[in-house]
């Protein structure tokens, strides 16, 4: 296990910066750096950028309006190719998605490989807003295009000895230069418990307002757990494993002390570095609080009964 500086962690406070984008859309505050499956929004504007396409609703359940398209596919956080922010949407434009191919072993039944475009025939596509909170207290709307997780889990019926679904990012440092870097014990890895996964509300999403998902959010496919900081959504993935053992983490081989691996959004629990009470949504001023399990937890809090959710992960 590697000591990683905490400057290439994550910073310390968060840093604020405003700037209009957009009509209407207000000032955007974001940090600098951000761990790596977390998604973020900037001002800049890209000509050719497609036009997103309609949603089938403007907000989330919650009545908060939908993140700027333009802020979603602008400002990301995906180390893979560069830790800064705004060099991630053009370092990963040459990214090769298609074709792409994604194994499901493991403690299963039917192993199998599939195509992108065989996800897509056997699991149609829908649409889930959902909130996504970064664990440096930004956060935005969502409106993804995806299918459940468990539909693919049962299609390869897992045994009775698997616990965890264990998932992996492409490592391929020519293409993602990021990976280059050797602080990182590559590829990204993460992992969810298998009725965290079975959970209706995680999704393997493949878009985002109805639009493919481009390379800096994750494409062609990544998973989505809402009521989870953001680091545990993982992208562009190949590999899904169930396994009997905890799955060890990219970030908690990195800082144990700071992210572990249930990392469930709480906001009564700090960051060992900053508080997590409170958040600001991309595209508005001032903060707002931040809600238990990000706002889900009529649909995941029993997947916790007995559990101690005031430990930080």
């Amino acid at each position: 296990m590697k000591n990683i500086p905490s400057s290439e962690i994550t910073p310390e406070h968060i840093y604020l910066s405003r700037r209009k984008f957009m009509v209407g859309l207000g000032a955007l505050l974001a940090t600098p750096l951000a761990l790596s499956a977390c998604g973020g929004g900037a001002p800049s504007v890209n000509a050719d950028v497609p036009t997103p396409l309609p949603t089938s609703a403007e907000s989330d359940e919650l009545g908060d309006p939908l993140t700027e398209y333009q802020a979603i596919i602008s400002y990301n956080n995906f180390y893979e190719f560069s830790t800064g922010k705004e060099d991630v949407a053009r370092l990963s434009q040459n990214l090769q998605t298609s074709p792409w191919e994604v194994s499901i072993g493991g403690l299963v039944r039917n192993p199998m490989t599939l195509d992108v475009d065989d996800l897509r025939e056997q699991f149609p596509e829908e649409e889930r807003i959902y909130r996504l909170r970064c664990v440096e207290a930004w956060s935005m709307v969502i409106p993804w295009l995806g299918f459940p997780l468990s539909a693919l889990l049962n299609l390869v019926e897992p045994t009775s000895d698997a616990r965890y679904v264990r998932f992996e990012t492409l490592y391929d440092p020519e293409q993602m230069p990021g990976q280059n870097n050797n602080v990182y014990n590559w590829p990204y890895v993460e992992g969810l418990r298998i009725d965290e996964a079975m959970n209706d509300l995680a999704i393997l999403a493949t878009g985002i307002y109805g639009q493919p998902l481009r390379p800096q959010n994750g494409a062609p496919v990544r998973l989505v757990v809402p009521w989870k900081y953001g680091f545990k959504s993982i992208k562009s993935i190949v590999k899904i494993d169930l396994v009997e053992a905890m799955p060890v983490s990219l970030w908690m081989a990195a800082a144990p002390h700071e992210y572990g691996f249930y990392a469930n959004v709480n906001p009564n629990v700090n960051h060992p570095r900053w508080s997590q009470a409170s958040e600001r949504r991309v595209g508005e001023l001032g903060r707002r609080d931040t809600l238990m399990l990000n706002g889900y937890a009529e649909d995941v809090a029993y997947l916790y009964d007995g559990m101690d959710l005031a430990e930080f992960f």
